[in-house]
């Protein structure tokens, strides 16, 4: 097994692991973070744009069912998170080294290359779905804003598709900014990403109180088994934070309050994800759509947030096309920076946006399939190897039980949503 001691230098006790960079979080351990730092952490490496699918989510699944749905994935998303945590903390005490700072170290301690590959097919495909669902919310917003009206529903720009234009539009200037070979520059965007988010959903929640008191609709509580895959697979993405766990934890001060801060981060988030989907439907009933923003009309302060949430996610793209652009050219270029790379995975990843419609079905999609497999099926499969001898039965049957039913709810949940995508009807 990977982690076992006589694999470490017989010298000097160190594991020697294929290292991955983990750029934004500092390496520097003398400056460990407090609980309130480690708290915003937490929330920013977890809150995204998978936020704003929920309320149409919640239209589909009902509201009681969506919202037991994200509140039980929060759970288990923050159990398997630990579960990573203490296998780390396993095998970094039985070596007596520090040296696993990532999910991919985890992996290739506990399986090897083969545990290490897994991990970072899992993480290039997550992540490049990220930026797919990005551009998908950046183009499908700026055609609601500035080109779609009740009177030409069916625009056309140079005879091409709102759509295709702005994606196309953003092509260039992705090149550039994915072209940037340090992140040092782009660090102070990711937090101006998530100012911008919280308050824009500040604004929509506001809107949707004083849309909800003026308005009756008839909501439903329970959409039934045929939608509870797509529901998940949404609720699985909005919590996907799972790669961010162990270099959170290796920064915290006081490790032994870093799963507190973590559950009472889950727990802040959760209510705060509940509250957005429930009061986005209820304000708007059945004509919630896929991306709410463009529920709340076309005048001054709607189009600012639906503007100031397209530059966020338009700056956020190369923070989180980084993780992939780590992977790539560890695999293919040794590690070395190479430009040509970096701007075939972004064709590749303006491509696929191009042909998928709907942003909460492309989530539902990402969410079912990959992030399934990353934040369910791979902990739980880590910590079954690092503990196998040391759990007593209901412990071996927990981490089998998510490993068995988590696979099954990915492989339906993938199914189910390329249905939705290809076949379903277009809201």
């Amino acid at each position: 097994m990977g982690f076992e001691k006589d694999k470490a230098s017989s010298s000097s006790h160190v594991l020697q692991i294929p290292r991955e960079d983990t750029p934004l979080l500092s390496k520097n351990h003398q400056h460990l973070s407090s609980p309130s730092k480690t708290f915003a952490n937490v929330f920013i490496a977890i809150v995204g744009a998978g936020v704003l699918g929920l309320p149409y989510t919640f239209k589909r699944t009902g509201w009681v069912m969506g919202a037991l749905m994200l509140f039980t994935v929060a759970f288990l998303t923050y159990h398997c998170m630990m579960l990573l945590v203490y296998s780390r903390r396993k095998i970094e005490s039985h070596l007596k080294i520090s040296q696993i700072s990532s999910f991919g170290d985890l992996g290739f301690a506990v399986c090897g290359p083969i545990g290490r590959s897994a991990v970072d097919v899992m993480i290039v495909l997550s992540q490049a779905g990220f930026c797919i669902s990005y551009l998908i919310f950046i183009a499908n917003t700026l055609a609601y804003c500035f080109n779609y009206s009740k009177t030409n529903p069916n625009p056309k720009v140079f005879g091409f598709p709102p759509k295709a234009v702005y994606i196309w539009s953003c092509f260039p200037f992705q090149l550039g900014l994915n072209s940037i070979p340090t992140l040092t520059l782009l660090a102070p965007l990711s937090i101006f990403a998530d100012v911008v988010e919280l308050g824009a959903m500040g604004v929509v929640m506001v809107k949707d109180v004083m849309i909800y008191v003026k308005s009756s609709h008839v909501l439903e509580t329970f959409g039934g088994f045929s939608v509870f895959f797509y529901g998940l697979g949404v609720a699985v993405y909005a919590f996907e934070g799972v790669g961010m766990v162990l270099p959170l934890e290796a920064e915290t001060k006081d490790k032994a309050k870093f799963g507190k801060i973590l559950g009472f981060s889950m727990a802040l988030i959760s209510l705060l994800y509940g509250a957005f989907g429930v009061l986005g439907y209820f304000a708007f009933g059945e004509d919630t759509k896929d991306i709410i923003t463009t529920n709340l009309g076309q005048g001054l302060l709607s189009s600012l947030v639906q503007i100031g949430l397209c530059i966020n996610l338009f700056f956020t793209f190369p923070l989180m096309m980084n993780p992939v652009y780590e992977v790539v050219e560890r695999r293919f270029c040794e590690g070395s920076y190479c430009v040509w790379i970096r701007w075939i995975m972004v064709l590749v990843v303006t491509f696929v946006a191009l042909f998928v419609p709907n942003f909460a079905d492309f989530l539902s999609l990402v969410g079912s399939s990959v992030c399934i497999i990353l934040g369910f099926v791979l902990p739980a499969l880590f910590h079954l190897i690092v503990f196998k001898d040391e759990l007593r039965w209901h412990g071996l049957a927990c981490d089998g039980a998510i490993i068995v039913v988590a696979a099954v709810f990915s492989v339906y949940g993938t199914y189910s949503s390329l249905l939705e995508i290809l076949f379903g009807a277009k809201e």
